[in-house]
């Protein structure tokens, strides 16, 4: 079943809230990590850390590849492109109200100086 764009949002939105969701994903943009590797720096236990990584595999951020007993894991960029484009509009909105609010600020100066 395909998630709606606001799912998709929501599991990526959710995901990227915790630091260390955000951390492993850091350290997956150098490449493809096995989960014993990923879990090395974090003083919490492997399980603790497979529970991140499944939270970030739902959200489609990262994609996990099983070869026997090792489970490697690389960066899936592509629902960042959703959120992105989501954000953007809104920085898009910001900027129209920043210009909209120099317009009226250089009106008045103008106006005063008269």
């Amino acid at each position: 079943m395909q998630k709606s764009k606001a799912e998709v949002l929501d599991a990526v939105f959710g995901a990227v809230a915790d630091s260390t969701r955000r951390s492993i994903l850091d350290r997956l943009r150098r490449g493809a990590m096995t989960v014993t590797e990923l879990a090395e720096p974090y003083q919490i236990s492997l399980n603790a850390v497979s529970k991140h990584i499944k939270t970030l595999e739902r959200a489609g951020l990262i994609r996990r590849e099983i070869n026997g007993r090792e489970h490697s894991c690389r960066l899936e960029p592509g629902p960042f492109e959703d959120a992105m484009n989501w954000m953007s509009y809104y920085t898009g909105f910001r900027s129209e109200r920043m210009n909209a609010l120099e317009k009226h600020l250089l009106g008045k100066r103008k106006r005063a100086g008269k």
